[in-house]
C-alpha cells in the first residue's frame, strides 16, 4: 500500500523549473526527509505535493484528503482563545481537540487569545492542527521554526507516534527529529537545468554584441 507517490516531477516557481525529475513513494510508517540548499524548491515541491499549485510535469498519486499541509504561517486568529482556534479546524474535520492539545503542550493556555502567545506556543498550535486532520500524509515545511529544544523533542514525539499509526510524512528540516527510521532525499541533483536559450543568450550574448 502506498499513501503518496510521486513520478518524475516537474515543479516551478515564478513560471520558471526548479526541479524536474522527481520520483519517490511512501508507505504506511514511512517518513521522508528534504535535504538541499536554501532556494532550491523544497517550499516549492511541498506546495505541490500539498495541491496548491500543479506540477508542470509528471505525475502524483495522493487522494486530496490524504494530505495535511504545515507552512511557514501558522494560520491563527489572534482574537479567538487557543482551544477557539484549533476547535474551528477540528469542527472541519468532525474531530475533538483534547488529544491535541494534550500532546504540543497547549492545555494550560487553552482560553488565552492566540495574539498573546509566544512564537513558540503559536507554532505549537498551528502544528496541533495536524492532530485533528485525521490525514495519514503529513507535508511539512520547517515544523520547528520557533520551537525550542523541548518543544522539537515534543514534536518529534508526535510525529513518530503518527507513523506508528500507519501515517506518513514528508519534511523539509534542517532540525534532527530524532527520526533514524526517516529516509533522506537530496534535491540537489534534481535542480533544474536553465533553458537553452539562457546558456546561448540573455545578457551576455547581448553584451557582447554591444561592444563588438
Amino acid at each position: 500500500m502506498t499513501l503518496l507517490a510521486v513520478h518524475d516531477l516537474t515543479v516551478t516557481r515564478g513560471g520558471l523549473p526548479v526541479l524536474e525529475g522527481v520520483s519517490f513513494a511512501l508507505a504506511p510508517g514511512a517518513a521522508l526527509v528534504l535535504r538541499g540548499p536554501n532556494g532550491i524548491g523544497k517550499t516549492t515541491l511541498l506546495r505541490t505535493l500539498a495541491g496548491l499549485q500543479p506540477p508542470a510535469a509528471g505525475r502524483l498519486e495522493a487522494a486530496p484528503d490524504q494530505i495535511a499541509y504545515a507552512a511557514h504561517a501558522d494560520g491563527l486568529k489572534g482574537a479567538l482563545s487557543v482551544a477557539e482556534n484549533l476547535r474551528f479546524w477540528a469542527a472541519m474535520h468532525g474531530r475533538s481537540i483534547g488529544d491535541a492539545m494534550a500532546r504540543m503542550n497547549l492545555t494550560a493556555l487553552a482560553g488565552r487569545p492566540a495574539s498573546s502567545l509566544s512564537a513558540g506556543q503559536k507554532r505549537r498550535l498551528g502544528l496541533a492542527r495536524l492532530l485533528v486532520t485525521g490525514r495519514p500524509v503529513w507535508v511539512l515545511d520547517e515544523p520547528t521554526v520557533s520551537l525550542d529544544v523541548d518543544s522539537v523533542a515534543l514534536f518529534g514525539e508526535v510525529v513518530r507516534a503518527h507513523l506508528a499509526a500507519g501515517g506518513a510524512a514528508v519534511i523539509a528540516t534542517h532540525i534532527d527529529l530524532g527520526l533514524p527510521e526517516a529516509q533522506v532525499l537530496d534535491l540537489a541533483p534534481f535542480r533544474a537545468r536553465p533553458p537553452q536559450d539562457a546558456l546561448s543568450g540573455g545578457f551576455d550574448a547581448g553584451f557582447g554584441e554591444a561592444f563588438s
